[in-house]
């Protein structure tokens, strides 16, 4: 069996943002941090520009686009507010979540077939401004259709209950959220899409979904930024490295 092509590792450094929220001060940088991923293998770097600025401001976004060398990923929600930041900033990407200000973290992926008249007009003027548009979704065929009608052109797929099945144990439940995963992935490229997954990925859960041949990225953040509490960033960066690396060879 012929060897996958790379795969690439946009790391989300949302929650270095979260640590310096807590004490209102001007450290730790999430910056910084993405400058040090890049020194530990990253491809990209991942923000999420919440409504409520919970972690990730405004001044994080201006300062990523004027010094960083990766390309940027801009997750947020299809408002109108963070349309016109997107079309301020014209980052690399834009990844189009659904956000509930009550939630924890992103909760499910966004329901393009309920909505596909609105995110396909948000999605216009973004692809025209040269933005990579990506939806965060399910593996349900419904929403992989409705995504390829929108205009972008590219999917995430949502793999947080895939790795919630994984650390509760539910072994069947897993493997058949794997095999769901699997199965969106192909239908996606299918339809000329191109394939992104994240969301819960760990150095236990990610070589499975590493090694669908369709996926071309994956966007890790809140497991990364945790282990670097142990072993430090670049450590925890490059040992995910590995594993992706291991799971394409």
């Amino acid at each position: 069996m012929e060897p996958l092509g790379k795969l690439r590792l946009g790391v989300n450094i949302d929650h270095v943002a979260t640590v310096r929220n807590a004490r209102g001060s001007a450290y730790p940088d999430p910056v910084r941090a993405a400058k040090l991923s890049e020194q530990a293998g990253a491809d990209g770097i991942t923000a999420h520009l919440r409504e409520d600025r919970r972690h990730i401001s405004d001044r994080d976004i201006e300062r990523l686009m004027a010094e960083l060398t990766l390309p940027l990923n801009l997750e947020m929600a299809a408002t109108d507010e963070m349309q016109t930041i997107a079309l301020r900033h014209r980052p690399h990407a834009a990844c189009i979540v659904p956000e509930k200000r009550q939630e924890v973290t992103t909760e499910g992926g966004l329901d393009v077939a309920g909505q596909e008249a609105r995110i396909t007009d948000f999605v216009g003027p973004l692809a025209e401004a040269g933005i990579r548009v990506s939806l965060f979704i399910g593996h349900e065929a419904a929403q992989i259709e409705a995504a390829a009608r929108t205009g972008a052109a590219v999917i995430e797929l949502h793999t947080g209950a895939y790795c919630d099945f994984h650390y509760a144990g539910e072994t069947a439940k897993r493997d058949a959220e794997l095999a769901a995963l699997a199965s969106g992935a192909a239908l996606a490229q299918s339809f000329g899409l191109e394939v992104h997954a994240g969301h819960g990925l760990t150095y236990e859960t990610v070589k499975p979904v590493a090694s669908f041949p369709q996926v071309m990225e994956l966007n890790i953040g809140h497991f990364l930024i945790g282990e670097a509490i142990f072993r430090g960033l670049e450590a925890s960066i490059r040992e995910m490295r590995r594993l992706m690396d291991e799971a394409r060879g």
